[in-house]
């Protein structure tokens, strides 16, 4: 039965509070698990914003086994994969997680001298190929090493940005005047995803409903808060000693998955992330093969890394010398609060040049045209200070899902040409993205960028800045910032922090 918005503090108060676990207690427990054989974490990030919640990792926007040598060479505990999967269709997207999956088991090499685990990262707003995704990990990993996923852990949860799962159920927190309350996410836009959409935030009724049944309601292990906290439950003992307990609660709760078995886990803060992460350890010590399919968060607990501050404008631009170029703003996404940034942002920022992408003339016989002359109106905007550039506003969808999809990929692919040539012309000072499959795409193509690093967030939490290693755009801080994060100031608030123009009004 689907849940009505209601105060977030009414739902808590019949679950113990949380358990606080310092980050290095996660990353010493890694630590001691990891002495004689390195584990590294591979995500596979279904679009670039997976990156916002971790820092001073590698990034890979090409995935052959050289890369992901490159990459295990960092030294890192982890390593994200931009695969973009969320823009392909079901087919293209399990081809290449296979692709993925098998390149970076071959790059390790032996088990007995690097060990890999997998992580499907999604949306937190329960968009994406579920499970599509998990099942091709699992099988890839079956069929290159015999080893059989026991479980499937799905944590879509990330505070940071109001998504959060309690009672087993996915909320968004509201904001403003619904500040304390919690909306179930199918009462929200993201439910009516032309692509993805869903009815339900119960996360074991998801399961059943985009599995077709496969996998059924009550066959859902639910990781709840009393088994999250039940080291609070306990009340005796110091923080490791009630982070032991949880730990041990969640892996006896864990002990019956058997071939893929889903668990969902309940998750407010981090130190429920970081609760539900030793726990995990815990009964992977045990003999647990996982996998897991998660929010961009978990894997920032998981390797026991403390929550990065926000970057300063300096910190952006620290080792480089910035373009006194303006930097370019492009912003593909269509969903509300991206618009109401994008509003912010134009009315605030009265110097920048604002160029539309008109996407009704790129799905006719003007779009060369239109292209050319966006692009000799961007360089010539850019010697003056910074551009904004986005598509038109209007959101033209079809009733199919692949034909949605091949409208996204047109408009994206502009947007990409758009950006590329501008760079290869006149390099800007700096680039954001606003939108997940945008920031793929500008990345990986727009920019080239096939190795980067993440140098942490650019507000509290979220909006990534990734230093490119090589390619055309090294030097020149990229910003991935998700369609669906932050508040409507948050756009301008990124872009004030990088501007090298007149300052934005407040």
């Amino acid at each position: 039965m689907e849940c009505t918005v209601t105060l977030e503090a009414e739902v808590l108060a019949t679950y113990p509070a949380e358990v606080r676990i310092p980050a290095e207690l996660v990353a010493s427990t890694l630590a001691a698990s990891n002495a004689e054989t390195p584990r590294v974490l591979v995500v596979l990030d279904d679009d670039p914003t997976g990156t916002q919640s971790v820092a001073d990792l590698p990034v890979l926007t090409r995935w052959e086994a050289e890369d992901f040598i490159w990459a295990f060479g960092q030294g890192k505990p982890a390593v994200y994969v931009l695969t973009n999967t969320r823009s392909l269709d079901p087919a293209e997207a399990a081809a290449r997680n296979e692709e993925v999956v098998r390149n970076a088991l071959a790059a390790a090499g032996s088990p007995d001298t690097l060990r890999l685990g997998f992580v499907s990262r999604s949306d937190s707003t329960l968009r994406g190929h579920y499970p599509l995704e998990p099942d091709v990990i699992a099988a890839t990993v079956a069929d290159v090493s015999g080893e059989k996923t026991d479980g499937v852990v799905l944590v879509p949860a990330f505070p940071d940005a109001g998504r959060v799962t309690i009672g087993g159920v996915h909320y968004m927190r509201g904001t403003g005047e619904e500040t304390g309350r919690l909306v179930p996410v199918s009462d929200t836009e993201f439910a009516k995803d032309a692509s993805f959409g869903f009815s339900t935030s119960v996360m074991a009724d998801y399961v059943e409903e985009k599995s077709q049944g496969r996998f059924t309601a009550d066959s859902v292990i639910v990781l709840d808060l009393n088994i999250i906290r039940a080291g609070a439950a306990a009340g005796t003992g110091d923080d490791a000693a009630r982070a032991k307990i949880s730990a041990d609660a969640i892996a006896d709760a864990i002990e019956a998955a058997t071939d893929s078995t889903p668990i969902v886990a309940d998750i407010v803060t981090e130190n429920d992330l970081r609760a539900l992460s030793l726990g995990l350890e815990e009964a992977e010590r045990r003999g647990k093969k996982l996998l897991y399919r998660v929010g961009p968060p978990f894997g920032r607990a998981r390797i026991g890394q403390e929550i990065r501050t926000e970057l300063t404008g300096a910190e952006a631009y620290a080792g480089n010398t910035p373009s006194e170029a303006g930097g370019l703003i492009v912003v593909g996404s269509h969903v509300g609060v991206t618009t109401r940034q994008l509003k912010a942002l134009t009315e605030q920022h009265s110097s920048a040049r604002i160029v539309e992408i008109d996407v009704e003339k790129l799905l006719g016989a003007e779009a060369d045209g239109h292209l050319d002359q966006t692009v000799d109106t961007v360089v010539e905007a850019l010697k003056g200070g910074d551009v904004i550039v986005h598509t038109s506003r209007l959101l033209i969808k079809a009733d199919d899902p692949a034909e949605s999809l091949r409208i996204a990929r047109t408009v994206s692919a502009a947007v990409v040409a758009v950006v590329n040539r501008t760079l290869k012309t006149f390099p800007p000072r700096f680039v954001i993205a606003k939108g997940g499959i945008t920031s793929s795409d500008v990345a990986a193509h727009g920019l080239e960028i096939r190795h980067a690093i993440v140098r942490g967030p650019m507000l509290p939490g979220i909006v990534s800045l990734w230093e490119p290693v090589d390619g055309p755009a090294k030097g020149i801080p990229y910003i991935v910032f998700a369609g669906n994060v932050g508040n409507d100031q948050s756009l301008a608030d990124v872009t004030r922090k990088l501007s090298n123009t007149s300052p934005l009004a407040p």
